[in-house]
């Protein structure tokens, strides 16, 4: 096939990429973040592709974070191409921070003490039981088996609705951080990148006009020689 990798990966490396990428996490953002400010767009509405990107992942919907935040870029007028790139925060090494953040918020605003979610051990295990229930639960669609949907009701009601309820104030408030830093260092970015081709331009011109000058003057030149 045309667009098979030749060179096949085994199992344990896609995994250890899929935490730790080529180059390291330093030269992904740092490509990410020259993408971002070479978009064709004000920097309002590229920082606001940011917000919606930053936003998005504090939400639980896992899965569909890319069209999460572009359905918020688009909601609050921001790049979408622009969202979907800030998503990259939110990466295998910042999950685990984010979604405890985000349920700790939630259980406190719905009431509730910070400790129902249970500790590190017991959070992960309600995350690997809903998993566990909702593939069993596909089998028993064309199977005998009998659904039950108990660890994924307790799932929703312990981690993924605090969860959703959580982290809108974070998602808001580094969202906020982030397109204020943003808007400044995308103008000044514009601005250089625009002096830069000004003077590139110039550059050529100069060289252009300085050719059409050399062959003015060489068939000036000539034409004295034929007479």
């Amino acid at each position: 096939m045309v667009f098979k990798r030749r060179d096949r990966r085994p199992l344990w490396l896609m995994v250890f990429e899929f935490f730790w990428p080529r180059g390291g996490w330093g030269r992904a953002f740092h490509y990410v973040k020259h993408r971002m400010r070479r978009l064709p767009d004000t920097p309002e509405k590229i920082a606001r592709g940011i917000f919606a990107g930053i936003v998005t992942c504090f939400t639980p919907f896992y899965g569909l974070h890319f069209f999460t935040a572009a359905l918020i870029a688009f909601v609050v007028r921001g790049n979408i191409l622009a969202a979907i790139l800030a998503t990259f925060v939110g990466n295998p090494l910042t999950y685990v921070p984010i979604a405890l953040l985000s349920v700790q918020v939630g259980l406190f605003l719905t009431g509730r003490h910070p400790d129902e979610a249970g500790n590190g051990e017991n959070f992960a295990q309600k995350f690997f039981y809903a998993a566990n229930d909702l593939r069993e639960n596909v089998v028993a669609l064309f199977t005998d088996m009998d659904a039950n949907w108990t660890s994924l009701r307790i799932f929703y009601h312990d981690i993924f609705y605090p969860y959703m309820i959580g982290g809108i104030i974070p998602g808001v408030l580094f969202g906020l951080v982030a397109y204020y830093v943003s808007v400044p260092v995308i103008r000044a970015y514009q601005a250089r990148r625009r002096g830069a081709l000004k003077a590139k331009l110039a550059a050529i011109r100069a060289k252009a006009e300085v050719a059409k000058r050399a062959k003015a003057e060489k068939a000036e030149q000539a034409k004295e020689t034929r007479t």
